[in-house]
């Protein structure tokens, strides 16, 4: 049996919840998987995972063992890029994660990092916040950005690097004349804009709770004329389409090329989100995360990241 290979599908199994989908992510067949997993089971000598007509979690030993392996499948990432890198040529692959409305400007810090550190391969993912924090703490994520509000929830076990502080914008198409490109309008109350055929984020997303509490702090009651969990719906639903959306700076910057669109800065009250990189305080970082850190705190990114979110200048 090759123990760090069993240990690897185990993770896969935990981060898809499924033995097909497992499979496919460690590129090999489903009984090769299912057989690995016995065969670990008969090592240690324990039942690991709970088996039905489709997989059903893990026995109580079988968290422990994927705990030890989470540790051990990491500890091997940083022998291994230690021994493949030196500190100025970082080497290897770095998950990072961000909430979908920080996609943007994860996109832009992945491609500045690996433009910075060609032996660097991110994996840039879109996950909620839960999700996100989840990953970090079982160490299947090395970075990612996100609500550093919600940190005090997870047990002091992360640690944060301030990047930018979002507003909110509602975007519309421009009355009258066609505009070539975005512009930033004259600001809006909250309340004005609850009366807006408004797309917005399903009940279940951060960022919909918050958008909905500045709402409520507005005296305002907002009946959404359409719904999506994907952040390209709710900008393409204005761009494409006749609806208006509240968005987050970073979101509205990625629409700016697109003509004939209008972005209103939102008050009454000023709803301000800090967004920060987050990692685990408590696991040693590989070479390609200490890059990504050094990244992360260098002031030309920093300017570089809140000229592309937050209040945006007028264009």
């Amino acid at each position: 049996m090759n123990l760090l290979a069993s240990l690897r599908y185990l993770v896969a199994l935990h981060e898809h919840r499924h033995f097909g989908r497992a499979a496919q992510a460690c590129h090999i067949t489903q009984p090769a998987l299912s057989n690995a997993l016995r065969a670990l089971e008969k090592e240690f000598g324990v039942v690991v995972v709970r088996r039905g007509r489709s997989f059903e979690g893990f026995t109580p030993e079988g968290e422990r063992v994927l705990a030890t392996a989470q540790r051990m499948l990491h500890e091997h990432q940083v022998l291994q890029q230690d021994l493949l890198s030196d500190a100025a040529h970082p080497r290897g692959t770095l998950r990072l994660a961000a909430v979908p409305t920080a996609m943007p400007i994860l996109a832009r810090f992945a491609a500045q990092l690996q433009a910075r550190h060609p032996g660097i391969v991110p994996v840039a993912l879109s996950m909620s916040s839960q999700a996100l924090e989840a990953g970090l703490e079982n160490i299947s994520l090395d970075l990612a950005l996100g609500y550093t509000e919600r940190m005090p929830s997870r047990g002091g076990q992360l640690k944060a690097w301030p990047q930018y502080v979002e507003h909110y914008f509602v975007l519309r198409r421009a009355p009258g004349a066609t505009t070539r490109g975005l512009r930033i309008g004259a600001p809006m109350q909250w309340a004005d804009a609850a009366r807006l055929p408004l797309c917005l984020l399903t009940p279940e997303m951060h960022n919909r709770s918050l958008v909905d509490g500045a709402f409520r702090s507005a005296g305002a009651t907002v009946l959404p004329a359409m719904e999506t969990d994907s952040v390209l719906t709710l900008a393409l639903s204005v761009v494409a389409g006749e609806l208006c959306s509240v968005l987050p700076g970073a979101l509205v910057d990625a629409v700016r090329g697109h003509d004939g669109i209008q972005a209103l800065p939102l008050i009454g009250p000023v709803l301000t989100t800090p967004i920060g990189f987050m990692s685990h305080r408590h696991v040693q970082p590989t070479r390609a995360l200490d890059a990504a850190l050094a990244l992360a705190q260098d002031a030309d990114w920093l300017r570089h990241a809140t000229a592309h979110s937050g209040l945006l200048a007028a264009g």
